[in-house]
C-alpha cells in the first residue's frame, strides 16, 4: 500500500511523540543523549519497534544502532525484512548511523531534526565535524537518494505549504528543548567520549 507523504508525516509525528520520547527521556535521566528511532512496517505503519540512544553502556549505540540491535534480536518471524520497513530517525543519522541503516539493508530513512538543529539547537555538532574533517562532506551535503536508500526529513513530507495546524513539530520540538537541556546539564558527568 502506498501512504501519502502526509499520512506518513503525521504516523511518524505519532511515533517520535508516544513510542521514542518516553524511551529517550529515560535514556536523558540515565546520562544518554536525545537521539531515538523506530521501524515501521511500509504496508500498514505499524510499529516494529522503537528504541534510544545508550551511548552510557556503549558510545556506539547511538539511537540509530539500538534500533537496530532491537529489531535484529527480535524472532525471525516477528520481525519483517527491513526492505518492507520504513527506518525513522528523530535527527538526521550520523555517519556511523548512515553506514549502519546501508548495512542492515533498509532502502530508506527518515528524520525529524537535521544536522543544523542537532548543532545548533542541541549543542552537538558532532555529526558536521565527522563528516567535514573525515569525508570532507560539506554543510552534510551527502548524496540523500543513491543505490543504497533515499532520506527524507518529516518536514519534506510536510511541505511548507500545508502546515499542521496545531504545528506538531513545534510542540515536540518543545519535548526535545527540554530533553536536551536536561542532557547538557548533566554530559560532564558521563563516559560518553564526544559530548
Amino acid at each position: 500500500m502506498t501512504h501519502s507523504d502526509r499520512a506518513l508525516a503525521s504516523r511518524f509525528l505519532d511515533v517520535i511523540e508516544h513510542d521514542i520520547v518516553p524511551l529517550t527521556r529515560a535514556g536523558v535521566a540515565r546520562g544518554d543523549k536525545v537521539f531515538g528511532g523506530a521501524i515501521l512496517r511500509k504496508s500498514d505503519l505499524t510499529l516494529v519497534i522503537a528504541a534510544t540512544n545508550r551511548e552510557t553502556e556503549n558510545p556506539l549505540y547511538h539511537g540509530e544502532i539500538s534500533t537496530l540491535n532491537a529489531f535484529f534480536a527480535l524472532p525471525g518471524e516477528a520481525r519483517p525484512a527491513p526492505e518492507e520497513c520504513l527506518f525513522l530517525s528523530t535527527h538526521e543519522p550520523c555517519s556511523l548511523c548512515l553506514s549502519a541503516i546501508t548495512w542492515a539493508g533498509f532502502d530508506n530513512f527518515h528524520y525529524l531534526f537535521g544536522y543544523v538543529d542537532t548543532r545548533d539547537a542541541f549543542n552537538i555538532p558532532h555529526d558536521l565535524r565527522i563528516l567535514s574533517e573525515v569525508f570532507r562532506i560539506e554543510n552534510g551535503d551527502y548524496a540523500r537518494e543513491n543505490a543504497f536508500w533515499r532520506s527524507r526529513s518529516i518536514e519534506d513530507l510536510i511541505g511548507s505549504e500545508s502546515r499542521d495546524p496545531n504545528d506538531r513539530i513545534s510542540s515536540i520540538r518543545t519535548l526535545y528543548d527540554e530533553l536536551s537541556s536536561l542532557y547538557q546539564a548533566s554530559k560532564d558527568d558521563s563516559d560518553i567520549p564526544l559530548r
